[in-house]
């Protein structure tokens, strides 16, 4: 007995060992088990649709040869197509020379052109479509600008696309300008080479990976934008807004299905593009560079000023204008101001619930996507256990990255809104749409917490292993407080998107449950222009009420963590 009680007692050890691996495994899955639920099944079963007819019978490439046998559809892809390299080729060059003046001069105010410049992205897609609506509409303010032309079509998209855009841009080309070696400068300077051509020798192939970059995500965003051209496309018809039709209009989901395997091809184009050119590009800041810091130049520095504000001007007529309009009584012919069009309950679009259902979505994609965020880039970066699973997770992922809102959604659709499923109860539901934002949104959120838990020591696990402390104490003591600055960043930035996004959700609202952002789309279509300019602003005072929120929320926690120095 002796013998035996004293085994059981050595094996004490071993038996908490194992118990913290199974925990760290079923962590590993758990999360992943998650992304499946939220991103890879609903995808599958967009795929599988696409091979079946309407009775549910297996039709193999026959939808296929029926969209590519119409006129329309073939039109509408081209249309997009078309939208996202016209786009490009304006917003790229613009974003790039604002990014430049913002990162390598010395002009006045830049912190201040820089929030102008990312405004947009507080504000839902539709909103540059409501101003551009306002000012070269039918009874546009500036319509005699267009000398008998129309915004509603390609050009209009084109416009309302590149407000929406340019951010995105401007963040890209802005990191890919913020460091460079001012060796190089000084070696141009010392062979005679002017201002000009150290800009396109040195510059230029410097930030070719953030051209590129920006190039291919402003292309992706437009060809699966269904804001904008569902307000402005008129007779430009899209592939996102012939989904919209196949699905809600005509009920025909197999159709809907290859249309939305459609809109896949360029977001897969992009990524392999990205991925062929990040192969070839070499590091920009080598052990012994010297940072380049701007040095005084008048004419440089005015030269960046006068284009910081030209090009802000745009960006905040068009988003004034959306504002303004919505506090005018009827735009242009009555221009006393009333707060009139903030009485949702009397238009179509679900009244003030729609705002409140918004407000509860991005609350709950706040809280409980940071929770999974965390979780999952923690066993992504910090864990052992469970590689095949692990390996799993890296690909879930990534893989919304990929995927366009609106081909996200649709999947939401066959997969929970199917008979046999036993959640298709969610169907329609807070929780339902809260999911969805979560997913479309989570590749960016994951990749910037692992870029923190990449900076940690791995020592730190080492060392709680052999002191036999658990991984999650560990987590909780360590981890959790390295990452706190960049998880209430990811907060924010689940709470914005979820209450700015529109084509993930607006194929799983039910009848009784809207959003903000697809109650828009109905004031639009009802005729009431100016409550969804109203309804527009709202998300956008929300989105920047809570930016400033989560901007104090970092400041307090820097002031509370010393140690970081």
């Amino acid at each position: 007995m002796l013998n035996l009680a004293r085994r059981i007692k050595l094996a004490e050890p071993d038996r908490t060992v194992n118990g913290e691996a199974m925990a760290a495994a079923a962590w590993v899955w758990l999360v992943v088990a998650a992304l499946a639920l939220a991103v890879g099944l609903p995808l599958l079963s967009i795929l599988a649709k696409a091979f079946f007819d309407m009775n549910g019978r297996f039709a193999g490439l026959a939808n296929f040869a029926e969209v590519l046998a119409s006129p329309n559809l073939l039109r509408a892809a081209l249309n997009s197509l078309l939208l996202g390299a016209t786009v490009a080729l304006i917003v790229v060059p613009a974003a790039f020379a604002f990014a430049w003046a913002l990162s390598r001069s010395l002009a006045p105010g830049r912190s201040l052109f820089r929030l102008i410049a990312l405004s947009p992205l507080l504000a839902p897609s539709l909103m540059p479509a409501i101003s551009l609506v306002y000012l070269f509409g039918n009874q546009g303010w500036l319509k005699s600008w267009l000398h008998g032309g129309t915004v509603y079509g390609f050009w209009g998209v084109a416009a309302g696309e590149a407000f929406y855009t340019f951010p995105y841009a401007v963040l890209i080309l802005s990191a890919a300008l913020a460091s460079a070696d001012a060796r190089l400068y000084e070696a141009g300077r010392a062979l005679g080479a002017g201002a000009w051509r150290r800009f396109v020798t040195i510059t230029l192939p410097g930030a070719r990976y953030g051209l590129v970059s920006a190039a291919l995500l402003v292309f992706t965003l437009v060809a699966t934008d269904f804001g904008v051209p569902k307000v402005l496309g008129g007779d430009c018809n899209v592939l996102a807004v012939e989904v919209f039709k196949q699905v809600v209009g005509q009920q025909n989901f197999p159709r809907g299905a290859v249309v939305g395997l459609m809109l896949l091809l360029p977001a897969a184009l992009s990524f392999w593009v990205e991925r062929a050119v990040s192969r070839r590009q070499q590091a920009a800041m080598s052990a012994r560079a010297v940072p380049y810091a701007p040095g005084a130049d008048g004419r440089r520095d005015l030269l960046a000023a006068l284009m910081l504000a030209g090009l802000s001007l745009p960006l905040l007529a068009l988003l004034g204008v959306g504002v303004a309009a919505s506090f005018i009584r009827y735009w242009p012919y009555d221009m006393s101001l009333t707060l009139a069009h903030y009485r949702f309950d009397q238009v179509d679009g679900g009244g003030w619930d729609a705002y409140f259902n918004s407000l509860q979505m991005a609350c709950a994609a706040a809280l409980i996507g940071t929770l999974l965020v965390f979780a999952g880039a923690s066993a992504a970066e910090r864990l052992r256990a469970a590689p095949a699973g692990r390996a799993a997770l890296g690909f879930l992922a990534l893989l919304p990255m990929a995927v366009p809102g609106l081909v996200l959604g649709l999947g939401y659709v066959f997969f929970f809104n199917h008979p046999l499923n036993p959640l298709s109860g969610l169907y329609g539901g807070l929780a339902l749409l809260t999911m969805c934002a979560i997913g479309h949104f989570y590749s960016t959120a994951h990749l910037t917490v692992c870029t923190v838990l990449k900076q940690l020591d791995g020592e730190f696990e080492a060392v709680a292993a052999s002191l036999k402390v658990p991984f999650w104490v560990t987590m909780r003591r360590v981890t959790l407080p390295v990452c706190l600055p960049a998880l209430l960043e990811v907060a924010r930035f689940l709470f914005v998107s979820a209450m700015t996004t529109l084509s993930a959700l607006i194929f799983i609202i039910g009848p009784e449950r809207s959003l903000a952002a697809v109650s828009i789309v109905t004031m639009d279509d009802a005729g009431d222009t100016a409550a969804a300019a109203a309804m527009a602003t709202l998300i956008v005072l929300t989105s920047a009420a809570v930016s400033a929120l989560f901007e104090w929320l970092a400041w307090a926690a820097r002031r509370h963590q010393r140690w970081r120095g």
